[in-house]
């Protein structure tokens, strides 16, 4: 079955947005790239992947506005993208891919990367792309880079909820969100072995999901990016120009 895909395109009220204030526009994901906004590339590469449907997710009028233009089906959002989440799969299902409406760069070929290489057996799987094949696609870009014993990562916003299990998932993430200014408790969750291991340097990215997913009942799986592009979205303004920089490059497929 061919997922549906979500698009998160919420924000934060009153947060500040400096790529909207640096481009003059009510929000992040209406900054163009090559004549386009971020959302209606999102949408189209969505649709491009044969997606049974897209929806977006969104709370600014202006985003709404745009999700209606590029033919998206509009979901409100709740009261964070976890929750968020877990609305839409209480509507769709699984399976349900989901991603965020600042992956200027998405590709068809990433969507389908996640899909096929997902094990058959996974509740939930995500794409990490690997700090050698980011550099490679952009060198001297600053990331978030996950260290591990099998290397360095960085998150692709790409996500595979591929069972009704999954749903659990996005609880533990609720939870997350819940705790993030409490790191103590978010640790305890990971239990005393995975943080011997991660301390001592013999965890790898695959174990560490595996055993993250038992811990909150599922199967959980790493997808790795087949291209570096896969882990660039939009925060600071200077992505958004290293995102249109890199679009009007050509890249092998």
């Amino acid at each position: 079955m061919t997922p549906t895909v979500l698009v998160l395109a919420g924000s934060r009220p009153g947060a500040r947005d400096p790529v909207a204030e640096a481009e003059g526009v009510p929000h992040k994901v209406l900054a163009t790239v090559d004549g386009r906004t971020l959302l209606d590339r999102v949408v189209a590469t969505a649709r491009a992947f044969g997606a049974a449907e897209v929806a977006v997710s969104a709370n600014h009028p202006a985003v709404e506005a745009e999700a209606r233009r590029v033919g998206a089906t509009l979901l409100p959002t709740a009261s964070g993208p976890s929750e968020s989440v877990s609305q839409a799969f209480a509507r769709y299902g699984a399976p349900l891919l989901v991603t965020t409406a600042d992956h200027g760069l998405l590709d068809p070929a990433w969507l389908r990367a996640l899909v096929e290489g997902t094990p058959a057996e996974a509740d939930v799987s995500l794409m990490l792309a690997r700090r050698e094949r980011v550099e490679q696609a952009a060198p001297g870009t600053a990331r978030t880079w996950l260290r591990l014993a099998d290397g360095q990562w960085s998150g692709c916003n790409l996500f595979l909820m591929a069972t009704p299990q999954a749903d659990r998932a996005a609880a533990a993430w609720r939870e997350v969100e819940a705790e993030r200014k409490r790191p103590w408790r978010l640790a305890r969750r990971l239990g005393l072995g995975t943080l011997a291991d991660y301390a001592l340097n013999r965890l790898t990215m695959e174990a560490a999901i595996a055993r993250i997913g038992r811990r909150i009942g599922v199967t959980a799986a790493l997808v790795p990016a087949p291209d570096g592009r896969a882990a660039i979205d939009v925060d600071k303004p200077e992505d958004l120009a290293l995102v249109r920089q890199l679009a009007a490059r050509s890249f092998p497929s």
